[in-house]
C-alpha cells in the first residue's frame, strides 16, 4: 500500500509541474510573439506622437534597417491629445538626445518605426524620451503633387475645349469653302472657253501687228543706211577740223618756244639769266637788315624831328660795346 501511494504522489506532481512548465512556455511563447525578448537587455524609452497612424504593440524597431527592439506599449493622453509610445530597445545601442524617432510605413500598411542616430549629444538613459517624426507616407506625396498637376491639367482642359470650339467653327467654315468650291470647277470651264477665244484673236492680232512691223522695217532700211552714211560723214569733218586747229597751235606753240629759246626778250631774259635772281635777294637782304634795324631802335624812325646819321651811328656804336661788355662779364 505505501508504494502505491508514493506512485500516486508522484503522478500528480508530474502532472502538476507538467502544466506549470506548460504555462510558462506559453506566457514566454505569446510574449515572444508580442516582441517581449526575455533573454536579452533592453532598455525602455518613450516618443510622443500626435497620430501613429495604426501603430499597434510589438510592431518593430530599426536602426539602419536591422531590427533592434519592439514597440512594448502604446498610451493615449487624451487630455493633451497625443500618443505615447513605449519602446524596448536592444541596451547595446546607445541614443544621445539628438536622436529621433521616425514613424514610418511600408506600402501594404505595415507600420514601423526607424531610428535616426547622431553621434552628437548628450547621452540617454533608460526611460528617457526621444524626440519623434512622422515620415511621409507615398500617399502624401501623391497628395502634395497632385495638386499642382491637377491645376495644370484643368488648365490644359480649358485650352482643349478653346481649341474644340474653334475646331467646330473652323470645320463649319471649311463646308462653306468646300460648298463653294464645288461651283469653281464650272467657273473655271467657262474662264478658260473665253480665255481661249480671246488668246485667238490676240494671236491673230499680234500676227497682223508683226507683218506691218516687218513691212515697215524693210521700207526704213535704205534711210537707216542713209543715216548711217550721214554719221560717218560729219564724224570725218569734226575730226579733219580738230586735227587741223591741233596743228595751228602746236605752230604757233613752236614759234613761242623759238623766241624763248633765241634770248631777245624779257621772258628769255628772266629764264636764261640770273641777274633778276641775284637782284632780289640783295633786296631782301636789306629790307630783312632794315627790319632788324626797326625792331631794336624803332626811336630812330618814330622820333619827331627824327635822327641824324652821326647820332645814329654813334648809339649803334654804343650798343656794340655794351653787348661786348655783356659777353665779356659772361
Amino acid at each position: 500500500m505505501p508504494n502505491i501511494k508514493r506512485m500516486k504522489i508522484s503522478k500528480e506532481v508530474r502532472v502538476g509541474l507538467f502544466i506549470v512548465t506548460a504555462i510558462v512556455l506559453l506566457y514566454l511563447g505569446f510574449n515572444f510573439l508580442k516582441g517581449i525578448d526575455f533573454f536579452s537587455a533592453t532598455r525602455k524609452y518613450y516618443a510622443i506622437y500626435q497620430n501613429v497612424d495604426k501603430l499597434a504593440e510589438s510592431n518593430q524597431i530599426y536602426l539602419n534597417g536591422y531590427a533592434v527592439g519592439r514597440v512594448r506599449k502604446i498610451y493615449i493622453q487624451q487630455s493633451k491629445n497625443r500618443v505615447i509610445v513605449e519602446m524596448n530597445i536592444d541596451s547595446k545601442i546607445e541614443l544621445t538626445d539628438s536622436t529621433v524617432a521616425i514613424l514610418n510605413g511600408e506600402l501594404l500598411g505595415g507600420r514601423f518605426i526607424e531610428l535616426m542616430v547622431k553621434s552628437s549629444g548628450k547621452k540617454l538613459n533608460n526611460r528617457d524620451t526621444l524626440q519623434s517624426e512622422v515620415a511621409k507616407g507615398l500617399m502624401d506625396f501623391f497628395t502634395k503633387n497632385a495638386e499642382p498637376v491637377a491645376d495644370n491639367l484643368q488648365t490644359t482642359l480649358r485650352k482643349l475645349n478653346t481649341i474644340l470650339d474653334n475646331l467646330s467653327r473652323n470645320s463649319m467654315r471649311l463646308d462653306t469653302m468646300f460648298i463653294r468650291l464645288q461651283k469653281t470647277p464650272g467657273l473655271i470651264n467657262k474662264t478658260l472657253i473665253t480665255a481661249n477665244g480671246n488668246i485667238e484673236g490676240l494671236s491673230t492680232s499680234f500676227k497682223s501687228v508683226a507683218d506691218n512691223m516687218n513691212s515697215r522695217i524693210t521700207e526704213l532700211k535704205p534711210t537707216l543706211d542713209n543715216f548711217k552714211t550721214l554719221s560717218d560723214s560729219l564724224k570725218m569733218i569734226q575730226l579733219n577740223g580738230t586735227i587741223t586747229k591741233a596743228q595751228v597751235a602746236l605752230g604757233k606753240l613752236n614759234e613761242t618756244l623759238s623766241k624763248l629759246n633765241k634770248g631777245d626778250n624779257t621772258v628769255s631774259k628772266l629764264l636764261t639769266e640770273d641777274s633778276l635772281y641775284v637782284n632780289l635777294n640783295r633786296l631782301l637782304t636789306s629790307v630783312d637788315s632794315l627790319a632788324n634795324h626797326l625792331n631794336k631802335n624803332p626811336k630812330h624812325f618814330l622820333g619827331p624831328l627824327g635822327k641824324s646819321r652821326r647820332k645814329i651811328e654813334k648809339e649803334l656804336q654804343e650798343q656794340r660795346e655794351e653787348d661786348r661788355k655783356k659777353k665779356g662779364l659772361k
